[in-house]
């Protein structure tokens, strides 16, 4: 009777703190269906905080490199589901990042079985929640990745584009210069345009990181970015607005980036944002529509501020300077706001 109760594809469970060892010694047997039976048992367990700790604590993450190297896929694929479910709690990611699991996982990006390729790309996406220096390692290969999608007539599924492009964003804010050094200003250009918003969002996030250096500046100039930058301050998805008034905010600090924007008439366009009302939002989304809403209204008025310094940015800005001074007087208003378009209006009517 209690064997018709077993579920075939788990390994039984041994009591007690002698599961985990118990399963990790069956993960070294020949047979793959041994191997997966103790996967999908440890992908259960492993939710248990209790379990998380043993396993990280215990020395076990080591064992797992042969299994990421395992010929049947579904066993590298299971295994990386593993590791994705250790890296849901910190002490996961700590370990996975002090282990030697980082360059075989790594292997994995473009692995035959997209289960294990999508596993990868979510793990290396919870990794880069540390500030982990060790990942900076892996950005020329998260590059190569990004141009091979760029090459294929098929693209990957939108949910893996959306991950790497994550994970470049976080690894450049860490440091920008290994993405930068890879073609990075160029490669995530393409994918501004792309149809889908979660994709133009992640990957202008990901510009926004790369425009902090001065040597990024100058690539989102020369690789004319900006122009597709401008045409998405009037996108429909108002974290791609913000996104992409970050970069421009920052390489208009630039005279060249000063300048390519004002041909690009992009005044008007920022007053707009600048001076628009505060839309009906739902309920459930109101907190982060405003988080969002206030960013690009920032990175709008500190880019008006840079254009200023412009003779050509201030005179048109003096012919606007009542929109201005009503943000920058308005007692209502947001302090942060309130006081960006106060500087907005000092480097407007400065005078020498």
């Amino acid at each position: 009777m209690a064997g018709a109760l077993m579920d075939p594809t788990r390994a039984p469970l041994a009591f007690g703190r002698r599961a985990v060892p118990q399963l990790f010694e069956q993960l070294q047997q020949p047979e793959t269906g041994t191997r997966l039976r103790a996967l999908a048992s440890l992908c259960d367990l492993i939710h248990d905080p209790d379990r998380l700790y043993q396993t990280v604590k215990g020395g076990f993450l080591e064992r797992l490199v042969v299994l990421l190297k395992d010929e049947d896929p579904s066993v590298r694929a299971r295994t990386c589901e593993l590791l994705h479910l250790l890296t849901a709690h910190s002490a996961g990611r700590q370990a996975l990042l002090s282990s030697s699991l980082l360059p075989p996982l790594s292997q994995l990006l473009g692995d035959s079985s997209s289960s294990c390729r999508r596993n990868v790309h979510r793990v290396l996406n919870r990794l880069a929640l540390l500030p982990a220096e060790a990942l900076l390692t892996l950005v020329p290969k998260l590059m190569l990745k990004l141009r091979d999608d760029e090459d294929e007539e098929e693209e990957e599924e939108e949910e893996v584009q959306v991950l790497l492009l994550s994970t470049l964003s976080c690894c450049s804010r860490l440091d920008a210069l290994p993405a930068l050094a890879s073609d990075g200003v160029s490669l995530l250009g393409h994918k501004l345009s792309h149809r889908s918003p979660n994709i133009r969002r992640e990957a202008a996030a990901a510009m926004m990181a790369l425009s902090i250096p001065e040597d990024g500046k100058r690539q989102v100039c020369k690789e004319a970015v900006l122009p597709v930058l401008v045409g998405l301050l009037q996108d429909e998805d108002i974290e791609v607005q913000a996104n992409a008034a970050g970069v421009i905010m920052y390489t208009v600090i630039i005279t060249t980036g000063k300048q390519q924007c004002l041909d690009l008439d992009v005044v008007p366009v920022l007053l707009l944002l600048v001076s628009k009302e505060t839309e009906e939002e739902e309920e459930e989304d109101l907190e982060r529509r405003r988080r969002r809403r206030k960013a690009l209204i920032l990175y709008s008025l500190r880019t008006l501020t840079s254009l200023a310094e412009a003779p050509d940015g201030r005179r048109l800005l003096l012919e606007q300077l009542p929109l201005l001074l009503r943000r920058s007087e308005a007692t209502e208003e947001d302090q942060d706001i309130r006081r960006a378009a106060q500087t907005a209006v000092r480097v407007v009517t400065w005078t020498p």
